[in-house]
């Protein structure tokens, strides 16, 4: 044999052992948390059989109504779900859309906010071997339309609120209504619960293909773009994120982050394999999430930042006063956090605070945990196990530490295009995850910006999201956007929109005076507006196209 040949056994058996490796890790943690233990023979059996029926998906939910059937697995505004009866129902649901001619890798969309109706149609289209389009509930009544024709859509499971969104799109198998107000639609043919209440709930039969699930882009700076997933077949996506945050079993979790969102999603289907008990709300309020906390014992809040930000400012005494001892976990994702929120929330609620640093394409990157954050209240973390994290040049060249450049992430369970064809950059087994960022000496990844937003003015590079960070730390002022915008002097300019704290007051040169003295000069904006709140979408990503529509049209 040649040496080259054997390099090459060499190299692959090196890299089989990895796997492995990490493997056994993820497999540790999920001991570790509770989700997997030691069962009796007869009980095991059956989670296995569970499993392998329905994959890691809805055999998250299968093997934990076997394991505890009778615990809580949801709560809502309207209703309590134990984990038999959540199973029960999905089952119920699947067979009515079996039923119905739903076949295997047909469309299932879903435009829900988050309650339990959400879980019962998610899992059940998961139990049909179905493709789950999860529908951000933002959208307007044309972007619904443009991904339910673009995303192949045959079925669409909405709440009544949407309704008029969707009249008049043809679908195969048609629509079903969820969340109905001041009406629990058990009247109505086409409700998931007139569905239910008529349906079957034995075991659903193994689909002849397994599920997959399009999550939709933020969708911040353009159209928004279906980026799907087959269902994990490793342990690494969950043990992962069990590895750092210590999420345990048979416990509360106050999970108010999206569930149409990839943070969302997976933080409820991670929460129902612990056995945990899932607090829901359809509308966000902080009062009430933090009420919620305290009335269920939680020891976990998951939260996008925007959510994590409005509860801290119902006053730093009363989430002191409110917030339980058995919280361990604030589990936080989906847009920067930032050091001035950083610091406030581990001054308010303790050393608990968890930051998840990636995207829809590339899954997860870093977390950053409550020690990585009172050391560097900016950083994003450091590398999961089994996460290649590299900071690469405008040539693909790796950068040492302390040098900025696009992040490139590899960790296995990327994304695998678009559903238009097109991807993501790619260097080899890494993929852009659309930022710029650097390490430090001690391997802690910072995000510097947007690698589509950074602009060039008078010659140097200026990345919008230093000066939002530097803005965010002033007293006065609540939350603001910076964004580039076409000078002819400078080629660009940055241009800041800004939002005020209730009874502060501030002139627009006292803002750039305040970036003057704590950045350089090339990086304070030009010009300042002042808002009344910025345009979010639910995940609390601010939208820069119409603040860019805006600035345009002045």
């Amino acid at each position: 044999m040649r040496e080259s040949d054997l390099r090459r056994l060499a190299t692959g058996a090196l890299k089989l052992a990895g796997r492995a490796g990490d493997e056994a890790y993820f497999a540790a943690a999920c001991v570790r948390s509770g989700m997997v233990g030691i069962e009796r023979p007869r009980r095991a059996a059956r989670i296995a059989e569970v499993l392998l029926r329905h994959g890691m998906i809805a055999g998250a939910l299968g093997a934990a109504a076997v394991r505890h059937p009778n615990r809580i697995a949801v709560s809502d505004d309207r209703v309590e779900l134990t984990y038999g009866e959540l199973e029960a129902r999905s089952n119920a649901l699947a067979h009515a859309w079996r039923a119905r001619g739903l076949a295997p890798g047909e469309g299932v969309a879903i435009l829900a906010r988050n309650h339990a109706g959400f879980l019962e149609a998610g899992f059940a289209a998961a139990k049909c071997g179905a493709k789950i389009v999860l529908l951000n509930t933002s959208f307007a009544g044309p972007q619904v339309r443009d991904v339910c024709a673009r995303e192949g859509i045959d079925l669409l499971v909405c709440d009544g609120e949407y309704a008029p969104f969707v009249q008049g799109i043809e679908l195969r198998h048609g629509r079903v209504l969820g969340w109905l107000e001041g009406d629990s639609g058990t009247g109505d043919p086409d409700t998931l619960q007139a569905l239910i209440a008529r349906g079957d709930r034995g075991p659903v039969p193994k689909p002849a293909r397994a599920p997959s699930v399009v999550i939709l882009t933020s969708g911040t700076t353009g159209t928004p773009k279906g980026a799907p997933r087959e269902q994990p077949k490793s342990l690494g996506l969950i043990g992962g994120l069990l590895s750092r945050v210590p999420l345990r079993a048979r416990e509360t979790t106050v999970l108010a982050a999206p569930l149409f969102h990839a943070f969302g999603f997976t933080s409820m289907v991670m929460g129902l394999g612990l056995g945990s008990t899932l607090v829901l709300r359809r509308r966000f309020d902080p009062a009430q999430a933090l009420a919620d906390l305290g009335s269920s014992r939680a020891s976990a809040l998951i939260v996008v930042p925007v959510m994590l930000q409005r509860i801290l400012d119902l006053g730093d005494e009363r989430v002191r006063a409110a917030v339980p001892s058995s919280l361990r976990v604030i589990f936080v994702s989906g847009s920067a956090v930032g050091a001035p929120l950083a610091l406030r929330a581990l001054s308010v609620f303790g050393p608990v605070l968890y930051n998840l640093y990636g995207s829809t394409e590339v899954a997860y990157a870093t977390i950053a945990t409550p020690r990585d954050l009172a050391a560097e209240p900016s950083t994003v973390g450091t590398p999961v196990r089994g996460v290649t994290v590299r900071i690469v040049d405008s040539e693909g060249r790796i950068l040492p530490a302390g040098e900025s450049g696009r992040i490139f992430v590899s960790n296995g369970i990327q994304f695998e295009g678009y559903t238009d064809g097109q991807t993501k950059e790619t260097i080899g087994a890494l993929m852009s995850s659309g930022d710029v960022g650097h390490f430090d000496s001690q391997g802690r990844l910072f995000v510097d910006g947007r690698d589509d937003e950074m602009i060039i003015s008078g010659g140097e590079n200026v990345f919008p999201a230093e000066v939002e960070e530097s803005l965010a730390a002033h007293e006065a002022i609540a939350e603001s956007a910076v964004l580039g915008v076409d000078d002819a002097e400078f080629g660009q300019r940055l241009k800041a929109f800004v939002v005020l704290r209730d009874g502060m007051d501030l002139t627009e040169n006292e803002v750039k005076s305040y970036v003057r003295e704590n950045l350089a000069r090339y990086k304070v904006p030009r010009e300042v507006v002042f808002v009344d709140e910025l345009p979010r979408n639910p995940t609390g990503k601010v939208l820069k196209r119409e603040l860019r529509a805006e600035a345009e049209q002045a």
